[in-house]
């Protein structure tokens, strides 16, 4: 059985390794579009190796789900992010039978104390996502993991704001996106989701440094009015996807 795994390697040779894996599930695209620009926010600190981990409804019969190779991987990783759609106000049946399939890494505390995150997406504007990242979260937090939350302003929350916005969903449990349902991944998320999507993975590889290797971190911080204005630079298309240094 072939692996779904995408890996890539951004290590530096004067750079303490981490190894961050973004574990998904998606239906029609749109969850893996937010899988990518969280990958490429990690890819961004030097020493971090990313591996792009899907979860396939193909790997999963009789109702269990099934890749060695895949487990394998996330139990040699620093720091594993979860994603998965919401359907129904809950986690995809093919990613919940992925959090069955840990039923070993829980009985064993084989992924303790690594660093976790998790991100979904919905086409309604809530769809209940909560639920979702509440759901990813005890999951983690049962087999023993360190949550670590998205850690921007919110975006969209007053009369100039837009769906292009930092954040403009306002979650910090972990990532929300939204795609409109009759467009394909492509279309997926907003401008806004896709550039938090990057600066979750940043900061996440960034504390996964810290946490193993010690590497000296400087919280950044900002305020409401730069956050604002951040977002209006985003929609004025003035700038770059920003990274947490900005």
């Amino acid at each position: 059985m072939a692996m779904a795994v995408d890996g890539i390697d951004r290590a530096q040779d004067d750079v303490p390794e981490v190894t961050v894996a973004v574990v998904h599930h998606s239906v029609h695209g749109h969850t893996r579009v937010l899988a990518e620009h969280l990958a490429d926010g990690a890819r961004r600190v030097p020493g971090t190796r990313v591996h792009l981990v899907e979860v396939r409804a193909e790997d999963v019969n009789a109702g269990r789900w099934r890749d060695p190779e895949a487990l394998a991987l996330l139990d040699g990783c620093d720091a594993i992010v979860f994603g998965s759609p919401t359907l129904m106000g809950s986690a995809s049946a093919v990613f919940k039978a992925f959090m069955e399939a840990a039923f070993t890494a829980f009985t064993t505390q084989r992924w303790k104390d690594k660093l976790a995150g998790g991100f979904t997406m919905s086409a309604s504007q809530s769809g209940d996502k909560l639920a979702v990242l509440q759901q990813l979260a005890v999951f983690a937090t049962q087999l023993g993991m360190q949550w670590i939350g998205v850690g921007d302003m919110p975006g969209n929350n007053w009369s100039g704001g837009s769906r292009d916005d930092l954040n403009r969903l306002g979650s910090w449990l972990g990532l929300m996106g939204q795609s409109h349902s009759d467009l394909g991944p492509e279309n997926a998320g907003s401008p806004g989701d896709l550039v938090t999507a990057e600066r979750y993975g940043e900061r996440i590889a960034r504390l996964t440094q810290r946490w193993v290797n010690a590497v000296p971190y400087d919280t950044p911080r900002m305020t409401e009015h730069e956050a604002r204005a951040l977002s209006a630079d985003l929609r004025a298309g003035h700038s770059a996807p920003p990274a947490l240094t900005v």
